[in-house]
């Protein structure tokens, strides 16, 4: 070394300093190798690493441990490693993508529905109702362009109910609206915008029985056999033709019927028509079945309504009858009451008894407002001291047509309907006076009926016969 160094300070300056750059140079190009086979391990064991898609960090930690062993061989004798196959590198992308199918299920799964009911408010509108529900007047607007959804729920009255179903985000998904107890409408939101339909319960009809007694009045019988005062009336209707329920009723007269009661779902909804009814009045037994026309026969097909009504007017009670020698209360002479006189309260709409012709319409100071009306060449009907008439002279009018309301026009001593029946120009007795008969029932239609009221009057009697057995 010492003959190296003394060979050196023999050369000239400059050989020195060449000599020097390329004892450098040498230094730096053995120094380079070593830095870029550490690159070139580096990249290459990212190149060739081996794929485990089971073993996770154990196979990560056996991969590192083959590298610290690789970097120890020389560049030049280290055996290449071959890249990875198309298949293997699928499988690496499937294996990274595992979960995301799930996550695709979760944003189609069905959101969840949020039900909330309103009642309609003093006040309020379809608009205000939305805002309480939190919707927008966007959905307002397009709602009310459908056009069942326009025609009721612009008309919604307070203590109405309407159901709103939103969804996660808060967004309407559906209103409910019961137009009645039988009709729902719904109207849905879907991707296309908003659709409407009604859906309609499934009703059902019952046929129920009631019957009873009368002894004290026919009203009360009536309600302590659970009738609503809207069957009595529609009992006292169909019998009206034959009996005076103000005057013919006696203690010990009774009553049965046959009526339906509907249901929607197997729910009470409300009483339907009465289907048959027998009542006894004074010994007298009278029937009456409804047929498919909705009008009512006795049972053998003869017309429930006569050519006249019994009373042109629902009166409390008659302050006079008939009596060809009474004493006038007003002159005090003796003088023929030729009519029946209701008393009623004053503006109680007094009616047609039959079917005819205004003869005269007009006021004078005995009379008041009066009203006379032809039927025929035989019968005629006088309406005296109304309050008001409803019907000029010349017009025609059907039976129950309205012609006037009651009052106390004239010389009266108070407010009631002066009613007289003349057959044939002679007076005679409203209450007692034998009315012409009903037409029965079309030649064409009697065999069905005759058939219908047979079987609904058997049930009927079979019921009466029930109901007596489990009273005794």
């Amino acid at each position: 070394m010492g003959k190296v160094i003394t060979f050196l300070k023999l050369l000239p300056k400059v050989h020195q300093l060449l000599l020097c750059f390329l004892v450098l140079v040498t230094i730096i190009a053995l120094l380079l190798p070593s830095s870029d086979s550490d690159t070139s391990q580096g990249s290459h064991s990212k190149l060739s690493g081996t794929l485990d898609l089971g073993n996770g960090a154990s196979s990560n930690s056996s991969a590192q441990g083959d590298n610290s062993e690789r970097l120890k061989t020389p560049l030049a004798f280290r055996k290449p490693t071959p890249p990875e196959s198309p298949l293997q590198l699928k499988a690496n992308e499937t294996s990274n993508t595992t979960t995301e199918p799930d996550a695709d299920a979760d944003a189609q799964a069905p959101a969840n529905r949020h039900i909330k009911q309103f009642e309609v408010e003093r006040g309020d509108t379809l608009a205000s109702l939305f805002n309480r529900a939190g919707l927008s007047s966007r959905d307002v607007y397009e709602i009310t362009l459908l056009p069942k959804a326009k025609k009721n729920l612009l008309k919604i009255m307070p203590g109405d109910e309407i159901i709103i179903v939103k969804d996660d985000a808060g967004d309407l998904l559906e209103v409910n609206y019961h137009i009645n107890p039988i009709s729902t409408l719904i109207i849905e939101r879907s991707d296309k915008g908003y659709s409407e339909h009604i859906s309609d319960k499934k009703v059902e009809s019952r046929n129920k029985f009631a019957s009873a007694t009368i002894s004290s009045n026919f009203w009360n019988a009536a309600v302590n056999a659970d009738l609503t005062p809207n069957q009595i009336m529609q009992l006292a209707t169909i019998f009206g033709w034959d009996i005076d329920f103000a005057l013919d009723i006696r203690e010990g007269d009774n009553f049965s019927i046959i009526f339906e009661e509907e249901y929607a779902d197997g729910e009470f909804l409300r009483n339907g028509n009465i289907l048959a009814a027998e009542f006894s009045n004074q010994g007298d037994r009278y029937t009456a079945v409804r047929y498919t026309d909705g009008n009512y026969y006795s049972e053998d097909g003869r017309s429930m309504r006569k050519a006249f009504l019994r009373s042109p007017v629902d009166f409390k009670y008659v302050s006079s009858s008939f009596n060809p020698r009474r004493l006038h209360p007003v002159t005090g002479q003796v003088r023929a009451h030729r009519g029946v006189d209701y008393v009623a309260a004053v503006g109680t709409p007094i009616k047609a008894a039959g079917k005819g012709r205004v003869i005269k319409s007009a006021y004078n100071q005995y009379n008041g407002n009066y009203v006379f009306i032809k039927h025929n060449d035989t019968y005629t009907t006088k309406y005296l001291h109304l309050k008001k008439r409803k019907v000029k002279q010349g017009a025609t009018v059907k039976q129950g047509q309205i012609i006037g309301t009651l009052g106390s026009t004239g010389r009266v001593t108070g407010a009631h309907l002066h009613y007289e029946f003349i057959v044939n120009g002679t007076h005679r007795n409203p209450r007692t006076v034998k009315l012409p008969k009903s037409l029965p029932i079309a030649n064409a239609e009697k065999a069905n009926f005759l058939a219908l009221s047979k079987q609904i009057m058997t049930k009927l009697q079979q019921n009466k016969q029930i109901q007596l057995a489990s009273s005794q």
